[in-house]
């Protein structure tokens, strides 16, 4: 058999193409977002990008109805978008098998929180499998799949960014062959009326006790026994961390944690002197154990918060499961310098916020490239909550204290806003707001790496599609005052934000350019002309990679690699000391 080296999600989307998944569909979100984008390498697979996790999951669902075997896939927090479907889905059952990736953010490396998904499973009473490298990360999706189909339930695989991320030897398989089942006709099955509903309720509880039996004797569930004096139960990436630190300890490996396998449990726990958890963020595994009436060490000496890693595991748990001789706390790297996130050289969305700073306006954000617009030196964010919450924010502080009508913006991109920028515009005319809503258009998902959405014109399969009309759809919303503008132009960009803040009504303003690093053709860079520079350092505020503020002699300098030259510090200078190469001042 061919073995090579895969990322957990190059695995995971392996493991959809051998298990016969015929249908993928996801919302881009690191670090899930790599999964469909290796999908479309396997032709027997349609996937697609949706506007947002909640329709993902629809698709899914409806592809399971129609008997084909299905993977949905989000980040964590997509996880929240999507849970109205998910509670109710899990009621109805499936067709063909579902699994849902929910590939969480330990540490936070890319997201606004840190939630634990897990919780998430037991709360919507669906079984979880929690894969430790790329080689389970493709087993686990077939081991999924036929868990679906066998208790007619979707099944949640959840990653982390060290799974979807780390490159782990796989064996490849074949391609199973195609498993459609029929579509029958079963409204006391899929139709959730509450007659049924509550008839579908009681059906999933008995289908929890068999599913707990089944995590009993599973085999993605098992006891290596070790040295008897500690014993570890933990699930996922920290395995491998864990056999890491304490090679010689007995180990309880959970690949299946939800329902939890109570009677393999009480087993190791019977046959160890000492009982630890490790697990990252929430003491999933501990209460579940604590709840059996054992005596466990967990939280006490491992972290609520972030990453757990191994020098961690061999402080905490003392060494007494003959570590290995090599500790992470030998390794000093040397210390490099910090390089904070930053907008791009030539990002479009850098202008709007230097003038929303300028113009002293309250900040609405939301979640992409321009979130970054809250750090120094531009400073121009004051709230990001969640996809979307932008715009409903905007209005909320209007209708609070009216004295702030005019102060407010809401700031959201081009994909969030077909994500979920929609609903809350509608609020804003429907509830008579006076909000000034500003759409940063790029023309992409740039956050996440250039993904496809509804305004791109083209799907995840790069296929010619419709391009959803940013203008027409705010107008059918109800906000009648739309305006589109150059967001590299800095007097009109002033101007427009001042004009649209101080109407009465409502009001969109769409600031288009594409992504700087989609575009193929660079302008000329700028340079400084030392001898006019009067190093008032107003350029240095733009927060441009390419600006070179140099203290010890005094001089701002331009990095004529990284510029693109999209001419913002040539408009900020009050010296005319900045030109294109090739140009000179008058």
């Amino acid at each position: 058999m061919k073995k090579t080296l895969l990322t957990g999600n190059e695995a995971i989307a392996r493991g959809a193409y051998e298990h016969g998944v015929k249908v993928a569909a996801a919302y881009p979100g690191t670090p899930s977002t790599e999964i469909l984008e290796n999908i479309i390498k396997y032709e027997e697979i349609y996937a697609q990008w949706s506007p947002n996790e909640k329709v993902a999951l629809e698709v899914g669902i409806g592809s399971s109805l129609a008997g084909a075997r299905t993977l949905v896939a989000m980040k964590h927090v997509g996880v929240n978008v999507a849970a109205d479907p998910l509670m109710t889905f899990a009621y109805t059952g499936v067709n063909g098998g579902l699994v849902l990736i929910s590939a969480d953010d330990p540490g936070m490396h890319s997201s606004q929180n840190e939630q634990d998904n897990r919780r998430f499973a037991k709360f919507a009473k669906v079984p979880l499998l929690e894969p430790s490298d790329s080689q389970e990360a493709k087993d686990f999706i077939g081991a999924g799949l036929e868990i679906s189909e066998q208790f007619d339930v979707p099944v949640m695989v959840r990653t982390t960014t060290r799974i979807a991320h780390s490159m782990s030897e796989v064996t490849l398989g074949e391609r199973e062959k195609d498993q459609m089942k029929p579509w029958g006709r079963s409204p006391q099955k899929y139709v959730m009326i509450p007659a049924y509903a509550r008839l579908r309720h009681q059906l999933l509880e008995e289908k929890l006790v068999d599913l707990q039996k089944y995590s009993q004797e599973s085999p993605l569930n098992r006891i290596e026994w070790g040295d008897r004096e500690i014993g570890v139960i933990t699930s996922g990436i920290c395995y491998q961390y864990v056999k890491e630190a304490l090679p010689q300890a007995s180990c309880l490996k959970l690949g299946m944690s939800y329902p939890f396998p109570e009677t393999l449990v009480r087993e190791f726990a019977a046959g160890v002197k000492k009982l630890y958890v490790v697990e990252e963020l929430e003491p999933f595994l501990e209460e579940e154990v604590k709840f059996l009436g054992l005596e466990v060490t967990g939280k006490e000496i491992f972290p609520l918060t972030g990453e757990i890693n191994v020098s961690m595991i061999m402080e905490g748990i003392g060494g007494k499961g003959k570590p290995s001789p090599l500790k992470l706390s030998d390794y000093k790297p040397e210390e490099i310098p910090l390089r904070p996130p930053v907008m791009c050289a030539g990002c479009p969305h850098r202008g709007v916020f230097y003038t929303l700073k300028k113009l002293d306006l309250i900040v609405t954000g939301d979640i992409g490239c321009y979130t970054l617009g809250c750090l120094p030196p531009l400073e121009a964010m004051d709230a990001c909550i969640c996809m979307g919450a932008s715009i409903g924010a905007a209005l909320g502080m209007e209708k609070a204290d009216p004295a702030l009508k005019g102060k407010v913006v809401a700031v959201i991109g081009d994909s969030t806003f077909f994500h979920s920028g929609l609903t809350g515009t509608l609020d804003i005319a429907y509830n008579l707001g006076s909000s000034t809503v500003i759409i940063l258009d790029n023309r992409t998902t740039a956050m996440t790496g250039h993904q496809e959405h509804p305004g791109t014109g083209r799907t995840l399969m790069k296929e010619p599609s419709a391009s959803a009309d940013l203008e027409a759809i705010v107008k059918a919303l109800g906000i009648e005052r739309v305006v589109v503008a150059d967001p590299l132009d800095l007097e009109e960009v002033e101007k427009v934000i001042s004009a649209e803040v101080a109407a009465p009504e409502s009001s969109v303003i769409i600031f288009r350019s594409p992504c700087a690093l989609m575009v193929k053709e660079k302008g000329a860079p700028a340079r400084v002309d030392v001898e006019e520079c009067g190093y008032c350092t107003d350029c240095i505020g733009l927060g441009c990679p390419a600006m070179v503020n140099d203290t010890r002699e005094g001089e701002v300098r331009v990095t004529a690699g990284l510029c693109s030259g999209c001419g913002l510090c040539i408009q900020v200078c009050d010296f005319d000391a900045i030109h294109k190469e090739g140009e000179t001042g008058e």
